[in-house]
C-alpha cells in the first residue's frame, strides 16, 4: 500500500466559509449525531443506478458491494466512500486544490500558497485527459455515487464537517485524479529535505550540509551535491523561505509532506508451509482518526476485488481478486528537483537568468477565499523549470533567489488505466506487466499468485545531466537540467528469485552505480535487514507473517554495540568515560553496561530498550545541538524533520563518520572527539531517564516513555495513551522524532496478508476504524484488534459471505 504520508487531513483550525461560487448544498442542520449515519439495512432509492445493489458490512464495518454490473458497483462505491469518509474526502480535495483556508482560516494560507504553486490541478488534468474513455466513464459513475450521498445528506453531514460551516461541492470525475496526484505528491521525501537543507544553510556553511544529508550507510557523503552550492550566498537570500518552511511543517502536520513508510513482501512456494505463495503488506501513518485508508470488497459479474482503498479514489490500491494479490510501498523515489533561480526586476516585471541571458518569468494569478476575510489575489511566478514555490508565499522577489520546483509531466500517461488492469490481472506476470505502465506514482509493487511472486518499481524518473538532485541546484546553469526520463525498461524488477522471497521496506533497492538514478533519499536499512532475516529463515504461513508484521526487534542495536567495541573506539571510549566527573562516570558506565547487554528487542516493558532509546535521543543532542540549536530554532526543527524522512544523520554519525566536524562541541575551548561526545551521551541518557522515569532504574520501561495516542480531527486524544514498543527501525513501526521527544508519530495504519494455502486467502486489519464519522460504531472499533494482532477474514467465495458479513443488507435501488 502507498505510504500514508497524507493520512489525516481533517479540520483542526475552526469554522470556515464556503468558497464563493461553489455549488451550494444549503440547509439547516438541526439533528442529533445519529441522524448523520446512513442506514446499513433496508432499501434506499438512489437516482443514477441501473439495477439493485446490495451492501453488507462485517463486524468492523468493512463493506461488501454486490452488483449485477461494474458501473453500478462503482456508483455504490462512491456512495459508500462518501457515507464513511465525506469529511476526509472534502478536506483532501481542498488540500490538493490549495483551499484549506476556506475551512481553517488565514493560518493555513502558507500551506494553500504552497499547494497552489505546486499546481496539482494541472497534473490531474493531464492525467485525466490522457486516460481512456473507459476509465473516464468509471470515474464519472463513481462521482455520481458520491453526489447521490451529498444530495441526500446535504442537511445531515457529519458533525465535525457541519461544525466548519463548509458545504462540500459536488464531486467531479477529475477530483479523483486530483486525489491520485496528491497521493503521488505525498510520496516525495526529498522535496521537504531540499527545503530543509536551505533552512540549515542559513545556519551552517554549505560544506557541512553533506554531513547532514547522508544517503545510505555504505555510500560516500554527497559532497558533490553540497559543492554545487559553494560560493552561492544563501544566508538571508531566499525570500519567503521562513513561510515556505512553515508551510512544509503544516503539510507534515496534516500528514501530506511527512515521513513515508511501508513494508511489503512475498514468500515463494518453496519457502511456504503449504507449498503456495504468501503476500503481506502494511502501510504506516500518524495515529489520526480516521486513517487515510479504508477497506472495500466489490463483486460484479466481470470484476471482483477486495482490499485497501482511499476515499475519493475508485480503485483497490492493494488487495486480492481471487487469483492475484498486489501491494504497494513507497520506493522513496526522487523524481522532482528544486532549482535556485537568480531573480531581478526589470521595468515592471521580474526576470530570471538562463545561461547568461535574462528572460521574463511566467505569471499565474491565484485567488484565495479565506474564512472571515476578503478574497486575496496573488501572483505565482514560473520559470522554465517550474513554479517558484517562494513566489507564492506573498513575498517580494525583486532580488535574491527563487525556488523553482520541477516535476515530471503526466501527458500521455496511462497510469489510471494501468491500475484497473492490475486489479483485473489473473496471474502475477500479468500484474507485473500492468504495473510497468504505472508512471504517475513511484512505488515498490509486490505481487503474488498461488505459484509465483514478483516485484516492480513504478514511476517516471528524470535523467539529470549532472548532479543527483539531493540538494537544490543552480538553475541559471544548464548543466543540472533534466534530459528526458529514464527508460521504463531500466526500472528495477524481479520475479521468482532463488532465495524464495521478495520484499521492500523503503530501503535502498538498487546498488550505487545502477543504470538509472532512482533516489538518494532512502529510508534507514534496518527494517529491510530485519525483513531479510525473518523471510529467509525457515518455512512460512500466515501466522509467521503476522509475527513479522508485529516484530519489534531492531538490527541497529547490534550495529551500535559493534561500534562501541571497534578497535579504534573501545579503548578511547573507556578512557573518555573515566575522564568524566564521578557522578557522570557512574551513569555512563551503567548505560554502557546495559547497552552492551541489550538484545535489540524493543518491547514496551523492557528497561534496556528505554536506556537504548534514551541514549539515541541524548546522543542526537550532544552531537548536533551546539551548532543547530536551540531546540526552538528553524535549523533544529529542519534537522529533526529530516531525520524522520530518510536515513538520518543521527544514525550515520553514531555508526561512523569519526571525521565529522560535528563531533566537536563548539561551546567549549577544547576540541572534543567522538569518544568524548559518546561518553557524555551515555551519562545524559541516565540523567534523562531519572527525570522522566524516576530513580528506580529496574522499574524503567520503554512503553512508559513511548506511547500510542489516537487523535481526532481537532487534535483531541480519543484513545490512549497505550504503551508502545518498537521504533522507526522495527517492522512493527512506532516512529518518533530523534531530537524532539518519544511521542509516536507513525505506526501501521493498515495491514493485510494473502495466504494462497488457505481456502480464503485474504485477512485484513484497519488501524483505527472504517468510518470517519465520530457518531459511527466503526469510528474507533478497529484499534482493539490492531493492538491484539487480530485480523478479519475477507472471503471471496459467495458461500462464505453470510458467515463474514451476516445477512443484514442495505439494498440500493434505482430512484426516480
Amino acid at each position: 500500500m502507498a505510504s500514508p504520508a497524507l493520512s489525516r487531513f481533517l479540520p483542526r483550525f475552526g469554522v470556515a466559509a464556503a468558497v464563493a461560487g461553489a455549488l451550494s448544498l444549503t440547509g439547516c442542520q438541526n439533528f442529533n449525531a445519529q441522524e448523520t449515519l446512513p442506514p446499513t439495512s433496508g432499501v434506499q432509492p438512489l437516482k443514477g443506478l441501473a439495477q439493485n445493489v446490495s451492501v453488507r458490512r462485517n463486524a468492523m464495518g468493512m463493506p461488501l458491494i454486490e452488483s449485477n454490473s461494474f458501473h453500478d458497483a462503482l456508483f455504490a462505491l462512491g456512495y459508500v466512500h462518501a457515507s464513511d469518509r465525506i469529511t476526509q474526502m472534502a478536506t483532501l480535495r481542498l488540500l490538493a486544490q490549495g483551499r484549506l483556508a476556506e475551512m481553517y482560516g488565514a493560518d493555513l494560507l502558507d500551506a494553500d500558497r504552497y499547494m497552489r504553486a505546486v499546481n496539482l490541478k494541472k497534473s490531474a488534468g493531464e492525467l485525466y485527459k490522457a486516460s481512456s474513455p473507459r476509465l473516464k466513464r468509471f470515474f464519472e459513475v463513481y462521482a455520481r455515487g458520491v453526489n447521490a450521498y451529498l444530495f441526500r445528506y446535504r442537511d445531515k453531514l457529519p458533525t465535525d464537517l457541519a461544525a466548519t460551516g463548509y458545504k462540500p461541492e459536488y464531486w467531479q470525475p477529475e477530483d479523483s485524479a486530483l486525489i491520485f496526484c496528491l497521493l503521488n505528491f505525498s510520496q516525495s521525501a526529498n522535496l521537504p529535505e531540499e527545503i530543509s537543507s536551505l533552512v540549515l544553510a542559513q545556519t551552517v556553511t554549505t560544506d557541512k550540509l553533506a554531513w547532514l544529508t547522508p544517503s545510505a550507510p555504505d555510500e560516500k557523503l554527497p559532497l558533490a551535491e553540497s559543492e554545487k552550492l559553494q560560493g552561492i550566498k544563501l544566508n538571508g537570500q531566499v525570500p519567503g523561505l521562513t513561510e515556505l518552511s512553515k508551510a512544509t511543517g503544516q503539510l507534515a502536520d496534516l500528514n501530506l509532506l511527512g515521513a513515508t513508510s511501508s513494508n511489503n513482501w512475498a514468500i515463494a512456494p518453496q519457502r511456504s508451509r503449504s507449498g503456495k505463495s504468501l503476500l503481506a503488506n502494511d502501510s504506516h501513518g500518524p495515529l489520526g482518526v480516521p486513517s487515510l485508508f479504508t477497506y472495500v470488497q466489490i463483486r460484479a459479474p466481470k470484476y471482483q476485488a477486495s482490499g485497501v482503498t482511499i476515499a475519493g479514489l475508485p480503485m483497490v490500491l492493494g488487495g486480492f481478486n481471487g487469483k492475484v494479490a498486489w501491494s504497494m510501498a513507497a520506493v522513496m523515489g526522487d523524481n522532482q528537483d528544486l532549482f535556485l533561480e537568480k531573480i531581478k526586476r526589470q521595468g515592471s516585471g521580474l526576470t530570471y537568468e538562463n545561461n547568461g541571458k535574462w528572460q521574463p518569468v511566467i505569471v499565474r494569478n491565484e485567488t484565495y477565499f479565506v474564512k472571515g476575510q476578503r478574497p486575496l489575489r496573488e501572483a505565482v511566478y514560473e520559470t522554465r523549470h517550474g513554479p517558484l514555490l517562494n513566489s507564492a508565499q506573498g513575498t517580494t522577489l525583486a532580488n535574491g533567489f527563487g525556488l523553482a520546483l520541477q516535476t515530471p509531466s503526466f501527458t500521455d500517461d496511462k497510469t489510471l488505466d494501468a491500475f484497473f488492469d492490475l486489479t483485473r490481472a489473473q496471474t502475477a506476470e500479468k500484474a507485473s506487466d500492468a504495473s510497468r505502465e504505472i508512471r504517475a506514482i513511484a512505488l515498490n509493487m509486490v505481487f503474488a499468485d498461488a505459484s509465483n511472486i514478483g516485484w516492480q518499481v513504478t514511476g517516471r524518473y528524470p535523467n539529470r545531466r549532472e548532479g543527483e538532485g539531493l540538494l537544490p541546484s543552480p538553475g541559471w546553469e544548464g548543466r543540472y537540467d533534466w534530459d528526458g526520463y529514464a527508460d521504463p525498461m531500466l526500472h528495477p524488477y524481479d520475479q521468482d528469485p532463488a532465495q524464495g522471497w521478495l520484499g521492500t521496506a523503503n530501503q535502498r533497492v538498487i546498488p550505487h552505480g545502477y543504470g538509472m538514478q532512482l533516489s538518494n533519499s532512502w529510508a534507514a536499512p534496518e527494517r529491510g535487514e530485519r525483513l531479510a532475516e525473518l523471510a529467509g529463515a525457515g518455512k512460512h504461513d500466515s501466522r509467521s507473517l503476522i509475527a513479522m508484521q508485529y516484530d519489534q526487534t531492531t538490527t541497529f542495536a547490534i550495529k551500535l554495540k559493534k561500534m562501541f567495541e571497534a578497535p579504534g573506539m573501545a579503548q578511547p571510549l573507556k578512557q573518555a568515560i573515566n575522564a568524566l566527573p564521578p557522578a557522570d562516570r557512574a551513569k555512563a558506565q551503567e548505560a554502557y553496561t546495559r547497552l552492551m547487554a541489550f538484545d535489540g528487542k524493543l518491547s514496551p516493558t523492557s528497561a534496556d530498550a528505554a536506556i537504548y532509546e534514551l541514549f539515541l535521543q541524548a546522543s542526537t543532542e550532544q552531537i548536533f545541538l551546539d551548532e543547530l540549536g536551540p531546540k526552538t530554532s528553524p535549523a533544529w526543527q529542519a534537522f529533526v524533520a529530516n531525520g524522520q524522512l530518510s536515513y538520518a544523520a543521527q544514525a550515520d554519525h553514531l555508526l561512523g563518520r569519526e571525521d565529522s566536524p560535528f563531533w566537536d562541541d563548539v561551546r567549549t575551548p577544547q576540541k572534543e572527539d567522538k569518544p568524548a561526545i559518546l561518553a557524555r551521551s551515555l551519562a545524559a541518557a541516565i540523567s534523562a531517564g531519572d527525570s522522566q522515569l524516576g530513580g528506580d532504574h529496574r522499574a524503567w520501561q520503554w512503553g512508559k516513555l513511548h506511547r500510542y495516542e489516537w487523535k481526532n480531527s481537532s487534535g483531541q486524544v480519543v484513545r490512549g495513551p497505550v504503551a508502545a514498543g518498537g521504533d522507526q527501525t522495527t517492522l512493527n513501526t512506532a516512529a518518533f522524532a530523534w531530537g524532539q521527544d518519544f511521542n509516536t508519530t507513525r505506526a501501521p495504519a493498515v495491514r493485510f496478508i494473502v495466504d494462497f494455502g488457505q481456502s480464503e486467502p485474504l485477512m485484513a486489519q484497519n488501524g483505527t476504524g472504517q468510518s470517519g464519522n465520530p457518531a459511527s460504531p466503526n469510528y474507533l472499533n478497529s484499534i482493539e484488534p490492531w493492538l491484539k494482532g487480530q485480523y478479519m477474514s475477507l472471503p471471496m467465495q459467495p458461500q462464505n459471505f453470510d458467515n463474514a458479513y451476516g445477512k443484514t443488507r442495505l439494498t440500493l435501488t434505482p430512484g426516480k
